[in-house]
């Protein structure tokens, strides 16, 4: 298949398109910034950049990725996330629509299923978040307008018959994150992996893998995270003490996580149930926290990227045109 990957100069686009590559398809890269696997730059927030994105001709598929994400909040205006999350997949959707492609993959995010009550943690138990959780309150503008994306996809699989799949994945940056600070750096994505985390590597095979069910499955949202260890019902278990539940699943974590100066996480407040992916796109992460013990054991390199320098193409530009303004070189 010809494939429009926009995102594709992003941290996701840079895994995705080799793969896809890979998969014997070809790739047309749209996005803001120039990249490897960029052959058309604009922003999907333009028609008229999309519709030349489209005009290669052929394009069977299409690959969402491009967003302004959470912590591009302190950057960027509202009307931003509106016109780039929002507006730029409405454009999108009706291009495909009129060029008559086979599928459509929408890559969203479950921050938007976490209401500022999930992220209080007030519950005694741990929230178990799937397909059916709701009702959604997304708490900032990232949220909000990802789930209207959604709901854009949702009304032109209706609509038109347009095969989408919106995949909710779970954190996969390789920098540290902007509002927790302990544990931080590896030990914070280790950790993660237990519950709320995957590897970009498994991000890009879900994509892969929704775009070759797309037309069998018609529409669906589902969520892409590495596997819990833990069952539903050991919830409230995780939320009390979560290092007793680790240590009886993994004898030897904290003895391995001590050895690196890490900690084991004391509580999980919620936890990502990916089990949906693998009933109905036949997605499960190669990568888990086992794995990552496995690494530990063995004295081998982290199964997962970290990188506390990593700056995201649209920050880079956006640098780069302030010191042009102001005159430094």
């Amino acid at each position: 298949m010809r494939i429009l990957l926009t995102g594709s100069s992003g941290w996701l686009g840079r895994y995705l398109a080799p793969m896809l590559r890979r998969q014997g398809h070809e790739v047309v890269g749209l996005d803001v910034t120039p990249g490897d696997d960029t052959q058309v730059t604009g922003s999907v927030a333009d028609l008229a950049t999309v519709e030349r994105a489209f005009s290669v001709g052929g394009i069977d598929a299409v690959v969402h990725a491009a967003a302004l994400h959470k912590p591009d909040i302190a950057r960027h205006p509202t009307q931003a996330f509106i016109d780039v999350n929002v507006t730029g997949t409405l454009n999108l959707l009706r291009t495909a629509v009129s060029a008559g492609v086979s599928r459509f993959v929408f890559t969203s995010t479950t921050s938007l299923m976490i209401s500022q009550a999930i992220r209080d943690e007030a519950s005694s138990a741990a929230a178990w978040l799937d397909e059916a959780s709701g009702p959604l309150a997304p708490r900032n503008i990232y949220g909000v307008t990802k789930l209207a994306a959604e709901g854009l996809c949702r009304i032109f699989h209706l609509e038109h018959g347009l095969p989408c799949i919106v995949l909710r994945t779970s954190r996969f940056f390789p920098e540290d994150d902007d509002t927790l600070t302990e544990p931080s750096g590896e030990n914070l994505k280790a950790n993660e992996l237990l519950h709320r985390r995957l590897t970009v590597e498994d991000a890009a095979c879900a994509h892969v893998l929704a775009l070759d069910q797309a037309p069998a499955v018609g529409f669906e949202v589902l969520v892409i995270s590495a596997p819990p260890p833990f069952a539903r019902a050991e919830a409230g278990a995780i939320k009390h003490d979560a290092k007793a539940v680790i240590r009886r699943l993994f004898p030897d974590a904290e003895a391995l996580f001590s050895a690196r100066g890490w900690e084991l996480p004391k509580r999980i407040g919620r936890v990502y149930d990916p089990s949906r992916a693998e009933r109905v796109i036949g997605f499960r992460a190669e990568t888990d926290f086992a794995v990552v013990l496995d690494a530990l054991r063995a004295g081998q390199p982290l199964p997962f990227a970290h990188d506390p320098t990593y700056v995201s193409p649209l920050e880079r530009r956006r640098a780069t045109s302030v010191e042009r303004d102001v005159g430094v070189t």
